[in-house]
């Protein structure tokens, strides 16, 4: 669902929620500034594709403030719940089940903001002229010279160095630093995932295509509200049946089931202090959120 039209915010709900996905995403520290400032960036960010015009820049802002004080009105308690599951769970015993269920539950709780956010993101389909669908298209391309440039180059040993640096990098974040026979398990634990970035390409591609076709036709049969937000839906459906290429559908189901086996290897692994390290920093994302969730309220 990693798409234009949800992208923003669930970018910045999934990022919320990350602690979650730490679980296989292993994200960074950056994410809790980025969701403290959500709205701000979120407007940024579709800014950046857009370039909004005088009459859309103030209705735009609008709308992304009120969906996210229905976030945090609303979502993050759950949040905390979910990571308190995470804070008491038995690292010796953690299974990949555990962790692929903690995957499907923030996929939950992203479907369920992207639906939210879904018929003002209808409005700002119907507003969008020529001009900023092809500004659109100009940063699709923009965004995948930068992919190329960063996961199609080098062998296929490069390109798993560069993985596991990244992986390392983000774990390091969570557990604190590893010794240099943890850093050799976490490798070999990277390195025994799928690794097709070129399917990767092609996905990101495929999907960027599918919303343009969708825009251009918004644009010009101009349908009302409901059907826009009927059409957005059903291309957001479509992103999360990888449109119903099998190849691709079986490729991301190993992917997550490889990145659950990696985390799930890192956890077990993991000494007293590292355990005590990573249960701090989830407590400090609770911090977080019971503090935006009280400036909601």
């Amino acid at each position: 669902m990693q798409n234009f039209i949800t992208r923003p915010l669930q970018h910045f709900a999934k990022k919320a929620a990350i602690v979650l996905m730490a679980t296989l995403l292993l994200a960074c520290s950056a994410a809790r500034l980025g969701y403290s400032n959500g709205e701000t960036i979120s407007y940024w960010w579709l800014d950046s594709y857009v370039d909004f015009d005088s009459s859309q820049k103030q209705w735009v802002k609008e709308r992304i403030d009120k969906v996210f004080v229905w976030h945090r009105q609303t979502q993050l308690k759950e949040y905390v719940r979910l990571i308190d599951r995470m804070r008491h769970r038995d690292f010796a015993a953690v299974t990949q089940a555990d962790l692929l269920g903690d995957y499907r539950d923030v996929t939950s709780q992203v479907l369920e903001i992207a639906d939210k956010a879904t018929p003002d993101f209808a409005d700002l389909a119907l507003s969008l002229t020529t001009e900023q669908i092809a500004n659109i298209e100009k940063k699709f391309a923009k965004s995948n010279d930068k992919f190329r440039k960063e996961y199609l180059v080098g062998t296929t040993e490069e390109r798993q160095e560069f993985r596991y640096r990244k992986t390392l990098q983000q774990a390091q974040y969570w557990f604190g630093g590893f010794s240099r026979e943890q850093e050799a398990s976490i490798r070999s634990l990277s390195d025994a995932r799928p690794l097709n970035n070129e399917l990767l390409m092609a996905e990101r591609q495929h999907r960027q295509r599918a919303l343009i076709v969708l825009l251009k036709k918004i644009h010009a049969e101009k349908p009302g509200k409901e059907a826009t937000v009927a059409m957005l839906r059903k291309y957001v459906a479509a992103t999360m049946d990888r449109y119903g290429n099998q190849q691709q559908q079986t490729f991301f189901e190993q992917l997550n089931t490889a990145n659950a086996n990696l985390v799930a290897g890192i956890m077990r692994m993991t000494t007293p202090k590292q355990k005590s390290y990573f249960v701090q920093t989830l407590q400090d994302w609770v911090n977080d959120f019971n503090t935006l969730a009280a400036k909601a309220a």
